[in-house]
């Protein structure tokens, strides 16, 4: 599996002990964010990792930032892009299970070990498939298009 991984100045520390985390699993991990300053942007690095996961260049994406929460917002502008900021090993399964999530959005505030379960769980996590499931992201992915209104 591949994954794209990128932080903003607030988690460089943290994305490396992730990757070497993640490395050892035998996972495929593109640094998408190979050196931050002070004064970078999130939303930069969440276009990459976004723009990487729906052309396929990857199969999943992992973002971090103080929150986690600009990174989502902005990763979600991307087309076909479905991230949840995510905050416990719950959200983490479920937002796989129903939502079939391909970014998962991070605090840096969250320590290191929780963070690795977390994304255990969103990596190993399955989508349903269940009818009801499909029906809604399908829903999301034409209104997406200009093609479903409410």
């Amino acid at each position: 599996m591949k994954i794209a991984i990128a932080t903003d100045h607030n988690g460089e520390l943290i994305k490396k002990e992730i990757i070497k985390y993640l490395e050892s699993k035998n996972y495929n991990i593109v640094d998408l964010s190979p050196s931050n300053t002070p004064v970078d942007d999130y939303s930069d690095y969440a276009f990459l990792v976004g723009n990487a996961v729906s052309k396929d260049d990857v199969d999943l994406g992992v973002l971090l930032c103080g929150t986690g929460i600009g990174m989502s917002i902005a990763a979600n502008k991307v087309k076909g892009i479905r991230c949840a900021r995510v905050s416990n090993i719950n959200e983490a399964s479920l937002c796989k299970e129903h939502n079939n999530a391909n970014i998962i959005a991070l605090s840096t505030k969250i320590n290191i070990n929780d963070l690795i379960k977390i994304l255990d769980i969103f990596i190993n996590t399955k989508f349903s498939n269940e009818e009801r499931h499909l029906r809604r992201i399908n829903k999301i992915t034409k209104f997406e298009e200009g093609e479903y209104n409410v």
